[in-house]
């Protein structure tokens, strides 16, 4: 199934970078695929800022589009992107209707945090680099992210360890990949590259120690980082010794095509190492080595100086790196896409099979005097939803249905349909309501129990304020876990004092095409009907669900402080009595 996929990197596309190489090869093999990809990010370059502003006025319809200009990230910074860049970002993922919004590094002030968090399809997150995963620095802020994530991708197992403490989830590990056209081996000679960093003094040293016991090789300090210095180099060694610097993968395949021996550096672009092995060149890279750089040296001269211990580890490296191709990891991305495309409800016949059945007003989450925190009698309740033009209630009382079948009973001889139901507090993962139940299920059971027993009653499922994170509520895994047990997703409810959490899960609703449902949530007499849905009359659990396709939310809003007020005076009268 061809997809419309959105891959959004933080960094400027006019610098070389890492990230953007493997965003680039990555979106190059996903188009062989048959996927229409488009990449968002920034640039410094006018020419591309103008191209972006051309293609966002055209409907999207290019490979590469430049937001804004590109802004320094800093780890501190609550604001890494411009107003302007923003706006863009709104509109382009609008125009885009991606069915995969992918940003890479989410943990920096970028484009792609900014993506991931307004997206509104499916969405995936890429960690490449422990050292880039600051932000955002609230919790709150992380958990509203991991909410809306679909999947979670790392680079390596040590990024991925790295992130699940600031972003718990399950990681999938994927390769950066590499372009095995362009890093091919050619005529090696008796060359050491060492990727040089700064603070590294002492790997360096080392290696230029066992260099001078080596009079026919020649050692290249290979800077892929922007320049920040000279490396201090013996006299005598200097005729043998040189600096380079290649950002980018067309500028180090020709250096590495011919080197021998690749010594990466302790925290290096695994890119470059990756690019090494794919050219044939046997990676120094020993036991201990980072607790004691020196030992890189000592490896390296090994290398020099066994010719068959060096072909074997290159033909080591080179196995190694076969499956790791940019083809390879598009590979890997499609699966994942395609199993999160799986997770939606399919889209629902647009025909109204109820069309000819009247219009009701119901009320599908409230409470009695059976919960232990209400004190509304189940008779009261009855005339008081009839006087205000209901014509379905849902009683959904706290682990007990006492209060459900004794509503039933009473509304006989009454035109409003009562639904039987109950709200289940799980082992930790929220609330769970069951409708049209017919027995009573016992609190404390894991979340997927809690739902198969539902479902052995032949019963609905019904999820209760799932964001509201004031309450106990199930974690993103789990949602997304039991996204095809889920028959009714509660996209409204009257009683939570922030609505930021209603529209998080209408959001949530819409990007799975679930079916939504609404309720008040009542614990007083007042509340009910306060949270209803406008639809078609019905007959059981079967014809509920065909209703609901069509049904209306509707806000019928009263002041949360007087309702909670009635609540709590209800239960100090009990108390007293």
């Amino acid at each position: 199934m061809a997809l419309r996929l959105c891959l959004v990197t933080p960094f400027a596309w006019s610098q070389p970078h890492d990230v953007n190489e493997h965003v680039e090869g990555v979106a190059k093999e996903l188009r062989t695929l048959g996927h229409s990809v488009t990449i968002l990010a920034s640039s410094n370059r006018a020419r591309d800022i103008a191209a972006g502003r051309r293609a966002l006025l055209d409907g999207l319809e290019a490979e590469i589009v430049a937001l804004g200009p590109a802004m320094p990230i800093s780890r501190r910074s609550r604001i890494g992107v411009p107003v302007g860049a923003r706006a863009n970002l709104s509109l382009a993922l609008s125009l885009g209707r991606f069915d995969v919004v992918h940003g890479f590094e989410p943990g920096l002030p970028s484009l792609s945090y900014l993506a991931l968090r307004d997206a509104q399809g499916l969405a995936v997150a890429t960690f490449m680099s422990p050292e880039r995963l600051s932000y955002p620095p609230g919790r709150a802020q992380r958990d509203r992210l991991l909410g809306r994530l679909d999947a979670l991708v790392s680079t390596s197992d040590e990024t991925a360890e790295a992130a699940a403490l600031r972003f718990p989830g399950h990681y999938e590990v994927i390769s950066e990949g590499v372009d095995p056209q362009l890093f091919r081996s050619g005529r090696k000679r008796n060359l050491i590259v060492v990727e040089w960093r700064p603070t590294e003094r002492a790997l360096v040293r080392g290696v230029l120690r066992e260099l001078a016991e080596l009079p026919e090789w020649e050692l290249l300090l290979l800077r892929t980082k922007p320049l920040t210095g000279r490396p201090t180099i013996p006299r005598v060694l200097r005729e043998r010794v040189h600096v380079r610097t290649a950002r980018d993968g067309p500028a180090r395949a020709p250096l590495l095509a011919e080197a021998s021996i690749f010594v990466p550096a302790v925290d290096g672009l695994g890119r470059v190492r990756l690019e090494a092995a794919a050219s044939g060149c046997a990676i120094a890279s020993p036991p201990g080595a980072r607790e004691q750089p020196e030992l890189y040296g000592a490896e390296a001269a090994r290398l020099a100086e066994n010719a068959d211990y060096r072909r074997r580890k290159a033909e080591r490296a080179r196995s190694e790196v076969e499956g790791q191709t940019f083809a390879a990891v598009a590979h890997e991305l499609d699966e994942l896409y395609q199993s999160l495309a799986k997770r939606r409800h399919r889209t629902p016949d647009q025909t109204d099979p109820l069309r000819g059945r009247p219009w009701i007003l119901a009320d599908l989450h409230m409470h009695t005097s059976w919960s232990h925190d209400c004190a509304v009698d189940p008779a009261d309740l009855i005339m008081y939803a009839e006087a205000n033009g209901l014509g379905a209630i849902a009683v959904t009382d706290h682990n007990t249905f006492g209060g459900a079948l004794e509503t039933v009973e009473l509304a006989r001889d009454h035109e409003l349909v009562v639904i039987p139901g109950e709200e289940i507090k799980t082992d930790g993962q929220g609330e769970v309501i069951g409708l049209f139940l017919q027995e009573e299920i016992p609190r404390g059971l894991s979340f997927a129990d809690t739902v198969e027993a539902i479902k052995e009653q032949g019963a609905l499922v019904y999820l209760p304020h799932p964001f509201d994170r004031l309450h106990s509520i199930p974690e993103p895994a789990t949602l997304q876990r039991h996204l095809a047990d889920i028959d009714v997703f509660e996209v409204y409810n009257a009683r939570l004092l922030f609505e930021a959490y209603n529209e998080e899960a209408l959001r949530f609703a819409r990007k799975y095409n679930l079916t939504a449902g609404a309720g008040s949530d009542a614990h007083v007499l007042q509340g009910v009907g306060t949270g209803a849905l406008r639809m078609r009359a019905f007959e059981g659990a079967e014809e509920f669900l065909l209703s609901l396709r069509s049904a209306q939310v509707l806000r019928r809003p009263r002041s949360l402080v007087y309702l909670q007020s009635l609540k709590w005076m209800a239960q100090a009268k009990e108390r007293v009595r």
